[in-house]
């Protein structure tokens, strides 16, 4: 099982606004601009929020925008979403749980990421950067997931994002 980060932050590293809002990101490009259906056509599973879920519901027809994954959401309230399930408790004991063949897309925020980069699941992370500035807003990153090293895999340009793939550094040899 390989398990990566995919998203589009802000140059101040916002992923969404203070309201959880993705205007910012829909102002700035689509996904037609980027590398996006590449990444999706190779991931099995997508993990997300519930704040994540309702962004993507307002944007059409969930099962029309992730056809081809089992797509789980985070979230102690029922689903009526057909292709999407509710799923709670910890992130990283459910990865753990997730056949070896199978690739995962973490969608969304830091609440699912976090205890993932803790547990050291996280194989890859593909970060595109638009050329906006919140100034506030919900951060990719907690800032308390301590010290881990990822290696530059490759750097693109897709229109106004910047895209910088990251692979898992090797550990540091003692």
């Amino acid at each position: 099982m390989s398990v990566f980060f995919y998203g589009c932050v802000t140059l101040d590293g916002y992923l969404a606004d203070k309201r959880h809002r993705l205007d910012w990101l829909h102002q700035t490009g689509t996904a037609e601009e980027t590398g996006y259906q590449d990444f999706y056509s190779r991931m099995d599973i997508t993990l997300m929020g519930r704040r994540t879920f309702r962004e993507i519901e307002g944007l059409g027809d969930p099962a029309e925008i992730y056809p081809a994954t089992q797509n789980l959401v985070f979230t102690h309230r029922p689903l009526s979403c057909p292709g999407f399930r509710a799923v709670c408790g910890d992130p990283a004991e459910l990865v753990r749980g997730i056949p070896r063949e199978k690739n995962v897309w973490i969608i969304g925020g830091n609440t699912i990421l976090a205890p993932l980069l803790e547990a050291d699941l996280v194989d890859g992370m593909t970060i595109q950067i638009a050329p906006v500035l919140l100034g506030e807003g919900i951060p990719l990153f907690t800032q308390g997931e301590g010290c881990i090293r990822f290696r530059l895999a490759g750097v693109k340009q897709y229109g106004q994002f910047a895209e910088l793939c990251y692979e898992r550094a090797a550990p540091a040899a003692l």
